[in-house]
Protein backbone atom coordinates (compact mmCIF):
# COMPACT_ATOMS: atom_id res chain seq x y z
CA UNK A 1 0.00 0.00 0.00
CA UNK A 2 0.91 3.41 -0.94
CA UNK A 3 1.37 6.30 1.51
CA UNK A 4 -1.10 7.83 0.44
CA UNK A 5 -3.45 5.56 -0.06
CA UNK A 6 -2.61 4.72 4.49
CA UNK A 7 -3.15 8.73 4.52
CA UNK A 8 -6.28 8.18 3.25
CA UNK A 9 -7.98 5.29 5.61
CA UNK A 10 -6.79 7.27 8.17
CA UNK A 11 -8.38 10.49 7.54
CA UNK A 12 -11.79 8.40 7.40
CA UNK A 13 -11.18 6.42 10.62
CA UNK A 14 -9.94 9.70 12.54
CA UNK A 15 -12.57 11.61 11.69
CA UNK A 16 -15.26 9.33 12.11
CA UNK A 17 -14.06 8.65 15.36
CA UNK A 18 -14.10 11.92 16.33
CA UNK A 19 -17.65 12.52 14.85
CA UNK A 20 -18.87 10.13 16.83
CA UNK A 21 -16.85 11.44 19.87
CA UNK A 22 -18.78 14.43 19.33
CA UNK A 23 -21.91 13.58 18.91
CA UNK A 24 -21.43 10.91 21.90
CA UNK A 25 -21.07 13.28 24.85
CA UNK A 26 -23.57 14.41 26.81
CA UNK A 27 -23.32 18.20 25.85
CA UNK A 28 -22.39 18.17 22.25
CA UNK A 29 -19.71 20.49 20.74
CA UNK A 30 -20.81 21.55 16.80
CA UNK A 31 -17.00 22.52 16.24
CA UNK A 32 -15.57 19.41 16.92
CA UNK A 33 -18.49 17.20 15.05
CA UNK A 34 -18.14 19.52 12.08
CA UNK A 35 -14.16 19.17 11.92
CA UNK A 36 -14.52 14.94 12.48
CA UNK A 37 -16.98 15.75 9.34
CA UNK A 38 -14.92 17.37 7.49
CA UNK A 39 -12.08 15.05 8.16
CA UNK A 40 -14.08 12.03 6.93
CA UNK A 41 -15.08 13.78 4.11
CA UNK A 42 -11.92 14.67 2.52
CA UNK A 43 -10.77 10.95 3.20
CA UNK A 44 -13.71 9.42 1.22
CA UNK A 45 -13.15 12.26 -1.70
CA UNK A 46 -9.22 11.06 -1.55
CA UNK A 47 -9.94 7.58 -2.49
CA UNK A 48 -13.11 8.42 -4.67
CA UNK A 49 -11.07 10.44 -7.55
CA UNK A 50 -8.86 7.82 -7.82
CA UNK A 51 -11.33 5.65 -8.79
CA UNK A 52 -12.25 5.59 -12.16
CA UNK A 53 -15.81 6.55 -13.63
CA UNK A 54 -17.50 3.49 -15.53
CA UNK A 55 -19.02 5.96 -17.81
CA UNK A 56 -15.39 6.43 -18.68
CA UNK A 57 -14.22 3.47 -19.69
CA UNK A 58 -17.24 2.36 -21.68
CA UNK A 59 -16.47 5.31 -23.96
CA UNK A 60 -12.82 4.06 -24.32
CA UNK A 61 -14.11 0.81 -25.45
CA UNK A 62 -16.70 2.45 -27.69
CA UNK A 63 -13.97 4.50 -29.11
CA UNK A 64 -11.02 1.67 -29.43
CA UNK A 65 -14.07 -0.26 -31.64
CA UNK A 66 -14.64 2.63 -34.00
CA UNK A 67 -10.79 2.26 -35.29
Amino acid sequence: MTISRILNFLLIIIGGFVALYAQAQEQQNQYILIGGIFILMLGIYRISRNIPSKNDTEDDYKNNDEF
